[in-house]
């Protein structure tokens, strides 16, 4: 473009070089070849600094890709090891939802940078714009060549703001999916304390229970030696006893039978005197009453 440019202009002034002298030749020689030298000039600075910036990505993405790979390290380290062992559970639980709130909160702070940095390259672009419409308004024009690098800075800038948007974007997205995995954990962990609160007063009733069943089996085991004393007294009773005879059984019988006629009577002779007794007080009390009124 810049030959094409620069060969158009001489092409275009090969109408004046007719009516020109040599020194003027010369010099407007001279002077064209002094642009086209400060031009390359700036090709090359721009060529440099564009080096430098695609130098600078590359090493940031480096730094980058090393921090990755360091928090891969330390959560495997931390968390996964933590999570393979039976007894740290809940603690891996625990060290889970810092370390996803730490990244969490370390998201919005990068996201707020982003912002930042958007802001000012929108800035910095809306800046050049004005410059531009001030140059354009006094009268200065620029070159082509440099108004086609202003546009194409202008290009990478806006290229550059877009991936900063969709990184934004994307890091907006991954904080939503941790905001709903650490919500996900704190309910999982909610979850596993309410049982595990459960399972203990469950165990400490049990063990109540299972203290209450020994003592009462302490007290069952006393009863039942007792019992089996008092079943050994019963048995050796049992084979020492010897029924007595027919005969005196008999009697005996017959004796309790008199008994029982002889307490009959007995009874109707209390009875008796019971009523000889009642009679004996009214007529008692008769005589008194009769021996007061006298």
């Amino acid at each position: 473009q810049t030959r094409g440019r620069y060969k158009s202009k001489l092409h275009g002034a090969t109408d004046y070089f007719v009516g020109l002298t040599v020194e003027q030749k010369c010099e407007l020689a001279e002077r064209e070849l002094t642009e086209m030298k400060d031009e390359i000039q700036r090709m090359k600075e721009d060529s440099e600094q564009t080096l430098q910036n695609l130098e600078a990505v590359i090493e940031e993405a480096d730094v980058w890709w090393t921090d990755v790979k360091k928090a891969i390290s330390d959560f495997e380290k931390d968390i996964i090891s933590t999570i393979s062992s039976k007894q740290g559970s809940i603690i891996a639980s625990e060290k889970l939802l810092r370390y996803l709130e730490e990244k969490n909160r370390q998201r919005d702070l990068l996201r707020e940078k982003l912002r930042l940095k958007n802001y000012l390259l929108k800035a910095h672009k809306k800046k050049l714009q004005q410059q531009l419409r001030q140059k354009e308004q006094v009268g200065e024009t620029l070159c082509e060549v440099r108004l086609q690098q202003l546009q194409v800075r202008n290009a990478q800038y806006q290229e550059k703001i877009d991936e900063k948007n969709q990184e934004l974007l994307q890091l907006k997205l991954t904080s939503g999916k941790t905001v709903q995995v650490l919500n996900f954990y704190k309910r999982k962990l909610q979850d596993a304390m309410e049982t595990s609160t459960s399972l203990m007063k469950d165990i400490s009733q049990r063990k109540e229970l299972l203290e209450k069943i020994e003592r009462e089996a302490a007290a069952v085991e006393e009863q039942r030696a007792e019992a089996e004393s008092v079943n050994q007294q019963l048995r050796k009773q049992l084979s020492d006893y010897s029924v007595p005879p027919v005969l005196s059984y008999v009697q005996k019988k017959m004796a309790v039978t008199d008994l029982e006629n002889s307490l009959k009577a007995w009874e109707r002779k209390v009875a008796v005197a019971k009523m000889s007794l009642q009679s004996y007080c009214r007529a008692w009390n008769q005589v008194k009453m009769s021996g007061n009124q006298h």
